[in-house]
């Protein structure tokens, strides 16, 4: 069984698609690694950092999308029309072993989900609501894994900002957490939450079954060497060494560079549109250390 490993923080715009999608790349591009992406948001960065907007749109209109699995653990159908083998993508940006679950603009529906899981409680004669929904948060990434878990040494969960219900699914389903920040306040704020976070996540579980999920690391990106900002940057981060220990973070950082902004406009990861970029060389060593770590 290969390693699941969500990035994720609370806080948006600290460069988590951009690790997610540059890493996965560096392990099957590099490494000969077998590689999933699946994307939990429905900004659809990831989907969009691998794909073009026409193949996502030509995919979605065939329902083959992130989308239809969730539907599937919520309304199912007799008989389904596609199974998660039907719905990755294979092969993405040309790369042997890096695959891609596309994401949806729309996912699901709170209130039917809601609705469904107060029936359940209803049959059941569960009296704790809160009890049914963990049990389905816990178990609704899993389940739709279960059929491809095996098939990959690396499954990476692309989660949106915040703490929504295809978050704390995935923190429930993976075994490391890599945690993306930028170098200022407000993105270390965003590392406690999510920390605070996991741990009443584990503790609302705990009476019916163990979440093991452990930090792989703090990555901090979009780090930059001027003059003013670098001092300013380096007296933040040294408040995560100090909070976290040296262990937690990862020696690799990711600079401010355009060319990982302008590899976006060309729908696929820096690594390929551009290997000898300062972005790029970050990457491929984060993916070595990435594998030490492991």
């Amino acid at each position: 069984m290969g390693h699941v490993i969500a990035t994720a923080n609370m806080k948006g715009g600290v460069g988590k698609t951009t690790l997610t999608v540059n890493i996965a790349t560096c392990l099957a591009k590099n490494h000969g690694k077998k590689v999933l992406v699946l994307d939990l948001d429905t900004q659809i960065s990831a989907t969009l950092s691998l794909m073009s907007p026409v193949e996502f749109a030509n995919r979605r209109k065939q329902r083959k999308t992130f989308r239809y699995l969730i539907d599937q653990i919520i309304t199912p159908e007799d008989a389904p029309t596609h199974t998660i083998q039907d719905i990755i993508q294979t092969q993405v940006c040309n790369v042997p072993g890096l695959n891609l679950v596309p994401g949806d603009i729309d996912l699901y529906d709170e209130f039917v989900v809601s609705e469904l899981l107060h029936q359940q409680a209803i049959q059941l004669g569960e009296k704790d609501f809160e009890t049914i929904w963990n049990r389905f948060e816990r178990v609704l990434l899993g389940k739709i894994l279960e059929p491809i878990r095996n098939d990959y040494d690396f499954i990476i969960l692309d989660c949106a900002p915040g703490y929504n219900l295809l978050t704390r699914s995935a923190l429930a389903t993976s075994n490391y957490y890599l945690l993306p920040a930028k170098p200022e306040p407000l993105s270390v704020v965003g590392i406690q939450l999510l920390e605070r976070r996991i741990g009443q996540l584990k503790d609302s579980h705990e009476q019916e079954a163990k979440i093991d999920i452990k930090m792989l690391g703090i990555v901090f990106t979009m780090f930059s060497n001027n003059l003013l900002s670098g001092r300013y940057y380096k007296q933040v981060m040294n408040r995560v060494y100090q909070d976290f220990g040296n262990e937690k973070i990862f020696n690799s950082q990711v600079p401010v560079d355009t060319n990982v902004a302008k590899a976006v406009d060309t729908f696929m990861p820096v690594v390929l549109n551009n290997p000898q970029s300062a972005g790029s060389k970050a990457f491929v060593q984060l993916t070595q250390e990435l594998l030490l770590k492991l």
